[in-house]
Protein backbone atom coordinates (compact mmCIF):
# COMPACT_ATOMS: atom_id res chain seq x y z
CA UNK A 1 0.00 0.00 0.00
CA UNK A 2 1.45 3.61 -0.81
CA UNK A 3 2.04 5.35 2.12
CA UNK A 4 1.62 9.67 2.06
CA UNK A 5 4.51 11.41 3.58
CA UNK A 6 2.35 14.11 5.35
CA UNK A 7 3.62 17.06 7.29
CA UNK A 8 2.34 16.07 10.74
CA UNK A 9 4.37 12.66 9.73
CA UNK A 10 7.00 14.29 9.16
CA UNK A 11 7.14 16.55 12.41
CA UNK A 12 6.38 13.18 14.57
CA UNK A 13 9.45 12.01 13.02
CA UNK A 14 11.88 15.27 13.62
CA UNK A 15 10.03 15.13 17.19
CA UNK A 16 11.44 11.41 18.38
CA UNK A 17 14.62 12.17 16.70
CA UNK A 18 14.94 15.73 18.37
CA UNK A 19 14.07 13.31 21.77
CA UNK A 20 16.63 10.61 20.65
CA UNK A 21 14.12 8.20 20.71
CA UNK A 22 14.76 5.00 18.72
CA UNK A 23 11.82 3.44 20.00
CA UNK A 24 9.43 5.48 18.66
CA UNK A 25 11.28 6.76 15.45
CA UNK A 26 11.83 3.11 13.94
CA UNK A 27 8.14 2.06 15.06
CA UNK A 28 7.37 5.25 12.60
CA UNK A 29 9.22 4.24 9.94
CA UNK A 30 8.69 0.36 10.54
CA UNK A 31 6.52 -0.11 7.77
CA UNK A 32 7.82 2.28 5.67
CA UNK A 33 9.17 1.23 2.07
CA UNK A 34 12.56 1.82 1.15
CA UNK A 35 11.65 4.49 -1.31
CA UNK A 36 9.18 6.05 0.88
CA UNK A 37 11.79 6.41 3.30
CA UNK A 38 14.31 8.11 0.92
CA UNK A 39 11.15 10.30 0.46
CA UNK A 40 11.28 11.09 4.24
CA UNK A 41 14.87 11.72 4.05
CA UNK A 42 14.27 14.74 2.17
CA UNK A 43 12.44 16.62 4.77
CA UNK A 44 14.84 16.45 7.79
CA UNK A 45 18.01 17.89 7.71
CA UNK A 46 21.23 16.03 7.33
CA UNK A 47 21.81 15.57 11.35
CA UNK A 48 18.29 13.81 11.34
CA UNK A 49 18.45 11.70 8.40
CA UNK A 50 21.79 10.25 10.08
CA UNK A 51 20.19 9.48 13.48
CA UNK A 52 17.43 7.15 11.50
CA UNK A 53 20.20 5.83 9.17
CA UNK A 54 22.20 4.40 11.81
CA UNK A 55 18.83 2.59 13.18
CA UNK A 56 18.18 0.63 10.67
CA UNK A 57 19.61 -2.88 9.68
CA UNK A 58 22.38 -2.97 7.11
CA UNK A 59 19.92 -4.45 4.31
CA UNK A 60 17.24 -2.27 4.78
CA UNK A 61 20.04 0.88 5.64
CA UNK A 62 21.40 -0.04 2.41
CA UNK A 63 18.20 -0.64 0.08
CA UNK A 64 16.83 3.33 1.69
CA UNK A 65 20.80 4.69 0.50
CA UNK A 66 20.17 2.94 -3.12
CA UNK A 67 16.93 5.13 -3.49
CA UNK A 68 18.32 8.15 -2.41
CA UNK A 69 18.92 10.63 -5.00
CA UNK A 70 22.31 11.65 -6.16
CA UNK A 71 23.08 14.64 -4.49
CA UNK A 72 21.40 14.03 -1.06
CA UNK A 73 23.18 10.29 -0.95
CA UNK A 74 26.36 12.08 -1.51
CA UNK A 75 25.36 14.69 1.20
CA UNK A 76 24.78 12.19 3.11
CA UNK A 77 27.94 9.99 3.04
CA UNK A 78 30.16 12.88 3.97
CA UNK A 79 29.19 13.06 7.28
CA UNK A 80 29.43 9.15 7.84
CA UNK A 81 32.76 7.22 8.85
CA UNK A 82 34.34 5.20 6.09
CA UNK A 83 34.02 1.77 8.33
CA UNK A 84 30.56 2.66 8.53
CA UNK A 85 29.75 2.77 5.22
CA UNK A 86 31.72 0.15 4.38
CA UNK A 87 29.99 -2.11 7.14
CA UNK A 88 26.68 -0.88 7.30
CA UNK A 89 26.16 -0.19 3.19
CA UNK A 90 28.81 -1.53 0.77
CA UNK A 91 28.16 -4.98 2.17
CA UNK A 92 24.69 -5.00 1.94
CA UNK A 93 24.17 -3.67 -1.38
CA UNK A 94 24.38 -5.77 -5.17
CA UNK A 95 27.70 -4.77 -6.03
CA UNK A 96 26.42 -2.38 -9.59
CA UNK A 97 24.38 -0.43 -6.51
CA UNK A 98 27.59 -0.86 -4.24
CA UNK A 99 29.76 0.75 -7.59
CA UNK A 100 27.34 3.86 -7.57
CA UNK A 101 27.57 4.71 -4.83
CA UNK A 102 31.28 4.32 -3.96
CA UNK A 103 31.42 6.07 -8.04
CA UNK A 104 30.06 9.22 -6.54
CA UNK A 105 33.16 9.26 -3.72
CA UNK A 106 36.14 10.80 -3.90
CA UNK A 107 39.24 8.97 -4.94
CA UNK A 108 40.98 8.45 -2.02
CA UNK A 109 37.55 7.94 -0.05
CA UNK A 110 36.54 5.58 -2.26
CA UNK A 111 39.98 3.50 -1.22
CA UNK A 112 39.29 4.18 2.27
CA UNK A 113 35.87 2.66 2.06
CA UNK A 114 36.83 -0.22 0.15
CA UNK A 115 39.73 -1.24 2.64
CA UNK A 116 36.96 -1.74 5.30
CA UNK A 117 34.93 -3.81 3.02
CA UNK A 118 35.89 -7.28 4.70
CA UNK A 119 34.40 -9.88 2.17
CA UNK A 120 37.37 -9.05 -0.27
CA UNK A 121 35.57 -10.69 -3.48
CA UNK A 122 32.35 -8.40 -2.68
CA UNK A 123 35.32 -5.96 -2.91
CA UNK A 124 36.90 -7.04 -5.51
CA UNK A 125 33.80 -7.15 -7.95
CA UNK A 126 33.25 -3.58 -7.24
CA UNK A 127 36.45 -2.70 -7.58
CA UNK A 128 36.34 -4.63 -11.20
CA UNK A 129 32.70 -2.66 -12.06
CA UNK A 130 34.26 1.12 -10.91
CA UNK A 131 36.53 0.48 -14.13
CA UNK A 132 33.91 0.63 -17.06
CA UNK A 133 32.48 3.77 -18.08
CA UNK A 134 28.77 4.44 -16.44
CA UNK A 135 26.89 4.67 -19.44
CA UNK A 136 28.20 0.91 -20.92
CA UNK A 137 26.61 -2.56 -20.05
CA UNK A 138 29.74 -2.98 -17.44
CA UNK A 139 28.49 0.36 -15.39
CA UNK A 140 25.21 -0.96 -14.97
CA UNK A 141 25.89 -4.59 -14.59
CA UNK A 142 25.71 -6.65 -11.81
CA UNK A 143 28.25 -9.72 -10.43
CA UNK A 144 25.55 -11.11 -8.88
CA UNK A 145 24.01 -13.79 -11.01
CA UNK A 146 23.23 -17.89 -11.60
CA UNK A 147 25.66 -19.85 -14.00
CA UNK A 148 25.84 -23.40 -14.25
CA UNK A 149 27.83 -25.80 -16.40
CA UNK A 150 27.14 -27.33 -19.68
CA UNK A 151 27.84 -30.84 -18.79
CA UNK A 152 25.65 -30.91 -15.45
CA UNK A 153 22.82 -33.09 -14.95
CA UNK A 154 19.90 -31.64 -13.56
CA UNK A 155 20.35 -32.98 -9.89
CA UNK A 156 23.72 -31.23 -9.79
CA UNK A 157 22.04 -28.37 -11.61
CA UNK A 158 19.35 -27.14 -8.17
CA UNK A 159 22.16 -27.86 -6.33
CA UNK A 160 24.29 -25.37 -7.23
CA UNK A 161 21.34 -23.06 -7.72
CA UNK A 162 20.99 -23.48 -3.95
CA UNK A 163 24.54 -23.06 -3.36
CA UNK A 164 24.08 -19.00 -5.45
CA UNK A 165 21.18 -17.93 -4.62
CA UNK A 166 22.29 -16.50 -1.13
CA UNK A 167 23.41 -13.79 -2.81
CA UNK A 168 20.83 -13.31 -5.49
CA UNK A 169 17.30 -10.84 -4.61
CA UNK A 170 15.63 -11.92 -7.56
CA UNK A 171 16.12 -15.00 -9.73
CA UNK A 172 15.03 -14.41 -13.68
CA UNK A 173 17.24 -16.31 -15.73
CA UNK A 174 19.97 -19.19 -15.25
CA UNK A 175 22.68 -18.65 -17.33
CA UNK A 176 25.00 -21.71 -19.16
CA UNK A 177 28.64 -21.21 -19.68
CA UNK A 178 31.32 -24.58 -21.00
CA UNK A 179 34.16 -25.18 -18.75
CA UNK A 180 35.92 -21.92 -19.78
CA UNK A 181 33.39 -20.21 -18.49
CA UNK A 182 32.43 -18.68 -22.28
CA UNK A 183 28.78 -17.97 -22.15
CA UNK A 184 26.85 -20.44 -24.24
CA UNK A 185 23.43 -19.79 -23.13
CA UNK A 186 20.00 -19.47 -20.82
CA UNK A 187 18.49 -22.42 -19.28
CA UNK A 188 14.42 -21.99 -18.63
CA UNK A 189 13.23 -22.16 -14.87
CA UNK A 190 10.15 -24.44 -15.98
CA UNK A 191 12.43 -27.11 -18.31
CA UNK A 192 14.91 -27.45 -15.24
CA UNK A 193 11.76 -28.30 -12.91
CA UNK A 194 9.99 -30.90 -15.22
CA UNK A 195 13.34 -32.19 -16.61
CA UNK A 196 14.33 -36.03 -14.82
CA UNK A 197 17.42 -35.46 -12.22
CA UNK A 198 19.59 -37.70 -14.69
CA UNK A 199 18.84 -35.21 -17.81
CA UNK A 200 21.78 -32.85 -18.99
CA UNK A 201 21.81 -29.20 -19.02
CA UNK A 202 23.39 -29.69 -22.88
CA UNK A 203 20.01 -31.05 -23.66
CA UNK A 204 17.25 -28.69 -22.53
CA UNK A 205 19.35 -25.38 -22.45
CA UNK A 206 18.46 -22.33 -25.18
CA UNK A 207 21.52 -22.03 -26.93
CA UNK A 208 19.84 -18.94 -29.06
CA UNK A 209 19.77 -16.57 -25.71
CA UNK A 210 20.91 -12.79 -26.44
CA UNK A 211 24.01 -11.33 -24.70
CA UNK A 212 25.32 -7.30 -25.11
CA UNK A 213 29.92 -6.68 -24.76
CA UNK A 214 30.86 -4.72 -21.35
CA UNK A 215 31.48 -1.75 -23.88
CA UNK A 216 27.45 -2.05 -25.28
CA UNK A 217 25.95 1.68 -25.04
CA UNK A 218 22.95 1.65 -22.20
CA UNK A 219 20.58 2.77 -24.91
CA UNK A 220 21.12 0.23 -27.41
CA UNK A 221 20.70 -2.00 -23.91
CA UNK A 222 17.10 -0.69 -22.85
CA UNK A 223 16.18 -1.23 -27.13
CA UNK A 224 17.27 -4.79 -26.64
CA UNK A 225 15.32 -5.81 -23.27
CA UNK A 226 12.00 -3.19 -24.56
CA UNK A 227 12.04 -5.26 -27.98
CA UNK A 228 12.58 -8.52 -26.84
CA UNK A 229 10.63 -8.18 -23.59
CA UNK A 230 13.57 -9.37 -21.04
CA UNK A 231 13.75 -8.96 -17.63
CA UNK A 232 17.72 -9.32 -17.57
CA UNK A 233 20.82 -9.27 -20.30
CA UNK A 234 24.08 -11.54 -19.69
CA UNK A 235 27.00 -9.44 -20.01
CA UNK A 236 30.19 -10.97 -21.51
CA UNK A 237 33.72 -9.99 -21.99
CA UNK A 238 35.53 -9.55 -25.63
CA UNK A 239 36.20 -13.13 -25.49
CA UNK A 240 32.64 -14.56 -24.65
CA UNK A 241 33.13 -15.07 -20.52
CA UNK A 242 30.31 -14.34 -18.56
CA UNK A 243 31.33 -11.42 -16.33
CA UNK A 244 27.96 -10.33 -15.45
CA UNK A 245 23.89 -9.46 -15.67
CA UNK A 246 21.61 -6.00 -16.20
CA UNK A 247 18.19 -6.19 -14.49
CA UNK A 248 15.34 -4.90 -15.87
CA UNK A 249 15.59 -2.63 -12.55
CA UNK A 250 18.43 -1.17 -13.90
CA UNK A 251 17.36 -0.43 -17.30
CA UNK A 252 14.22 1.28 -15.44
CA UNK A 253 16.91 3.56 -14.23
CA UNK A 254 18.46 4.19 -17.24
CA UNK A 255 14.98 5.13 -19.34
CA UNK A 256 14.04 7.34 -15.99
CA UNK A 257 17.36 9.23 -16.89
CA UNK A 258 17.20 9.38 -20.31
CA UNK A 259 13.57 11.12 -20.06
CA UNK A 260 14.93 13.54 -17.54
CA UNK A 261 17.81 14.50 -19.62
CA UNK A 262 15.62 14.53 -22.80
CA UNK A 263 13.21 16.72 -21.03
CA UNK A 264 15.43 18.82 -19.28
CA UNK A 265 17.41 19.74 -22.98
CA UNK A 266 14.26 20.52 -24.68
CA UNK A 267 13.26 22.97 -22.20
CA UNK A 268 16.37 24.57 -22.44
CA UNK A 269 18.16 23.14 -19.36
CA UNK A 270 21.74 22.29 -20.54
CA UNK A 271 23.16 20.25 -17.71
CA UNK A 272 21.13 17.37 -15.41
CA UNK A 273 19.64 19.42 -12.46
CA UNK A 274 17.63 18.57 -9.58
CA UNK A 275 15.09 21.29 -7.45
CA UNK A 276 17.40 20.81 -4.44
CA UNK A 277 20.70 21.35 -6.21
CA UNK A 278 21.80 24.79 -4.95
CA UNK A 279 20.92 28.11 -6.18
CA UNK A 280 24.63 28.06 -8.61
CA UNK A 281 24.21 25.06 -10.07
CA UNK A 282 20.23 25.86 -11.13
CA UNK A 283 21.34 29.03 -12.63
CA UNK A 284 24.11 27.64 -14.27
CA UNK A 285 22.10 24.78 -16.30
CA UNK A 286 19.19 26.95 -17.66
CA UNK A 287 21.00 30.49 -18.01
CA UNK A 288 22.83 29.36 -21.70
CA UNK A 289 20.13 29.05 -22.96
CA UNK A 290 18.15 31.72 -22.10
CA UNK A 291 21.27 34.09 -23.24
CA UNK A 292 20.90 32.46 -26.17
CA UNK A 293 16.80 33.58 -26.34
CA UNK A 294 18.05 37.22 -25.50
CA UNK A 295 20.56 36.76 -28.73
CA UNK A 296 17.92 35.73 -30.96
CA UNK A 297 15.08 37.97 -29.30
CA UNK A 298 17.45 40.99 -30.30
CA UNK A 299 17.95 39.40 -33.82
CA UNK A 300 14.21 39.08 -34.24
CA UNK A 301 14.22 42.91 -33.59
CA UNK A 302 16.67 43.49 -36.04
CA UNK A 303 14.81 41.66 -38.70
CA UNK A 304 11.55 43.42 -37.76
CA UNK A 305 13.99 46.63 -37.91
CA UNK A 306 14.62 45.96 -41.63
CA UNK A 307 11.15 46.05 -42.51
CA UNK A 308 10.43 49.23 -40.37
CA UNK A 309 8.70 51.36 -43.34
CA UNK A 310 6.85 48.63 -44.15
CA UNK A 311 4.98 48.14 -40.67
CA UNK A 312 4.78 52.17 -40.72
CA UNK A 313 2.87 51.62 -44.35
CA UNK A 314 0.57 48.56 -43.27
CA UNK A 315 0.28 48.58 -39.41
CA UNK A 316 -2.16 45.94 -39.41
CA UNK A 317 1.16 43.49 -40.23
CA UNK A 318 2.26 43.75 -37.06
CA UNK A 319 -1.05 41.85 -35.36
CA UNK A 320 0.41 38.70 -37.24
CA UNK A 321 3.73 38.51 -36.51
CA UNK A 322 2.87 36.43 -32.89
CA UNK A 323 0.82 34.27 -35.18
CA UNK A 324 3.12 33.34 -37.55
CA UNK A 325 5.70 33.33 -35.08
CA UNK A 326 3.79 30.93 -32.50
CA UNK A 327 2.55 28.67 -35.13
CA UNK A 328 6.49 27.93 -36.55
CA UNK A 329 7.73 27.43 -33.42
CA UNK A 330 5.32 24.79 -32.55
CA UNK A 331 5.45 22.81 -35.75
CA UNK A 332 8.90 22.69 -35.69
CA UNK A 333 9.11 21.35 -31.96
CA UNK A 334 6.10 18.72 -32.56
CA UNK A 335 8.39 17.40 -35.68
CA UNK A 336 11.71 17.44 -33.99
CA UNK A 337 10.36 15.65 -30.97
CA UNK A 338 8.58 12.78 -32.95
CA UNK A 339 12.01 12.34 -34.44
CA UNK A 340 13.93 12.45 -31.12
CA UNK A 341 11.07 10.05 -29.89
CA UNK A 342 11.84 7.14 -32.99
CA UNK A 343 15.50 7.68 -32.44
CA UNK A 344 15.29 7.46 -28.92
CA UNK A 345 13.87 4.09 -28.81
CA UNK A 346 15.71 2.96 -32.40
CA UNK A 347 12.28 2.96 -34.68
CA UNK A 348 13.35 4.87 -37.26
CA UNK A 349 13.00 2.10 -39.28
CA UNK A 350 15.58 1.29 -41.96
CA UNK A 351 13.92 4.17 -44.56
CA UNK A 352 16.39 6.22 -46.27
CA UNK A 353 16.91 9.92 -45.05
CA UNK A 354 15.10 11.65 -48.27
CA UNK A 355 12.31 9.57 -47.58
CA UNK A 356 11.32 10.48 -43.97
CA UNK A 357 11.72 13.93 -45.15
CA UNK A 358 9.40 13.70 -47.59
CA UNK A 359 7.34 11.61 -45.79
CA UNK A 360 7.36 14.62 -43.75
CA UNK A 361 6.90 17.36 -46.29
CA UNK A 362 3.49 15.48 -46.81
CA UNK A 363 2.39 15.73 -43.14
CA UNK A 364 3.45 19.49 -43.59
CA UNK A 365 1.73 20.22 -46.70
CA UNK A 366 -1.82 18.96 -45.33
CA UNK A 367 -1.35 20.45 -42.06
CA UNK A 368 -0.07 24.03 -44.08
CA UNK A 369 -3.13 23.57 -46.49
CA UNK A 370 -5.82 23.60 -43.39
CA UNK A 371 -4.05 26.14 -41.03
CA UNK A 372 -3.69 28.32 -43.77
CA UNK A 373 -7.50 27.87 -45.23
CA UNK A 374 -8.13 29.04 -42.04
CA UNK A 375 -6.59 32.19 -41.35
CA UNK A 376 -7.39 33.00 -45.24
CA UNK A 377 -11.07 32.73 -44.49
CA UNK A 378 -10.67 34.85 -41.24
CA UNK A 379 -9.06 37.68 -43.37
CA UNK A 380 -11.59 37.54 -45.69
CA UNK A 381 -14.38 37.44 -43.26
CA UNK A 382 -12.73 40.17 -40.60
CA UNK A 383 -9.83 42.14 -42.92
CA UNK A 384 -10.47 44.85 -45.32
CA UNK A 385 -7.15 44.46 -46.60
CA UNK A 386 -6.70 41.75 -49.28
CA UNK A 387 -2.16 42.37 -48.95
CA UNK A 388 -2.98 40.87 -45.49
CA UNK A 389 -5.21 38.53 -46.06
CA UNK A 390 -2.55 36.69 -49.26
CA UNK A 391 0.25 37.82 -47.64
CA UNK A 392 -0.51 36.32 -44.16
CA UNK A 393 -2.36 33.01 -45.83
CA UNK A 394 1.05 32.09 -48.11
CA UNK A 395 3.27 32.52 -45.57
CA UNK A 396 2.21 30.15 -42.97
CA UNK A 397 1.91 27.59 -45.52
CA UNK A 398 5.60 28.20 -46.18
CA UNK A 399 6.51 28.70 -42.67
CA UNK A 400 4.82 25.42 -41.61
CA UNK A 401 6.23 23.67 -44.20
CA UNK A 402 9.79 24.86 -43.73
CA UNK A 403 9.33 24.74 -39.52
CA UNK A 404 8.43 20.78 -40.16
CA UNK A 405 11.07 20.07 -42.54
CA UNK A 406 13.39 21.52 -40.16
CA UNK A 407 12.33 20.39 -37.06
CA UNK A 408 12.72 16.86 -38.60
CA UNK A 409 16.30 17.21 -39.94
CA UNK A 410 18.08 19.18 -37.69
CA UNK A 411 17.63 15.65 -35.15
CA UNK A 412 18.56 13.75 -37.78
CA UNK A 413 22.14 15.21 -38.71
CA UNK A 414 22.63 15.80 -34.88
CA UNK A 415 21.89 12.25 -34.97
CA UNK A 416 24.61 11.74 -37.40
CA UNK A 417 27.17 13.68 -36.20
CA UNK A 418 27.07 11.61 -32.85
CA UNK A 419 25.58 14.85 -31.03
CA UNK A 420 22.23 14.35 -28.63
CA UNK A 421 18.99 14.77 -30.93
CA UNK A 422 17.74 16.21 -27.92
CA UNK A 423 19.16 19.16 -28.03
CA UNK A 424 17.13 20.35 -31.88
CA UNK A 425 13.41 21.06 -29.81
CA UNK A 426 12.70 23.39 -27.43
CA UNK A 427 14.36 26.78 -27.44
CA UNK A 428 17.30 26.03 -30.53
CA UNK A 429 14.08 25.06 -32.68
CA UNK A 430 11.49 27.86 -31.32
CA UNK A 431 13.72 30.67 -31.66
CA UNK A 432 15.24 29.51 -35.44
CA UNK A 433 11.50 29.03 -36.38
CA UNK A 434 10.45 32.35 -35.06
CA UNK A 435 13.52 34.36 -37.14
CA UNK A 436 12.94 32.61 -40.53
CA UNK A 437 9.16 33.06 -39.94
CA UNK A 438 8.89 36.15 -39.58
CA UNK A 439 11.34 37.04 -42.42
CA UNK A 440 9.28 34.80 -44.42
CA UNK A 441 6.29 36.71 -43.71
CA UNK A 442 7.58 40.19 -44.09
CA UNK A 443 9.41 39.55 -47.24
CA UNK A 444 6.14 38.47 -48.35
CA UNK A 445 4.10 41.03 -47.20
CA UNK A 446 6.38 43.54 -49.00
CA UNK A 447 6.18 41.74 -52.28
CA UNK A 448 2.05 41.52 -52.05
CA UNK A 449 2.23 45.30 -51.02
CA UNK A 450 4.13 46.38 -54.41
CA UNK A 451 2.22 44.23 -56.36
CA UNK A 452 -1.07 45.15 -55.18
CA UNK A 453 -1.24 48.63 -53.82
Amino acid sequence: MNFEITKQFVENVKEAVEKSDETLALDLIHDLHPVEIAELYDELNIDEAKFLFLLLDGERAADVLAELDENDRERFLKVLPADVIAKVFIENMDTDDAADVIGDLPEERQEEVLSHVENLDHAGDIVDLLDYEENTAGGLMQKEYIAVKLDWDIKTCIDEIRNQSEDIDELYYVYVVNSENIFVGVLSLKKLILSKPEKKILDIYNSEAISVRTNTPSEEIVNLMDKYDLVSLPVIDPIGRLVGQITIDDVVDVLRQQAEKDYQMASGISTDVEITDNVWRLTKARLPWLLFGVVGGILASQVIGVFEDDLTRLAATAFFLPLIAATGGNVGIQSSAIVVQSIASDSLGIQGFWRKIFKEFGVAAINALVLSAIILSYNFIFSDSLVITISVSISLFVVVVFASIFGSIIPLVLHRMKIDPALATGPFITIINDLVGMGIYLVFTRFFYHILM
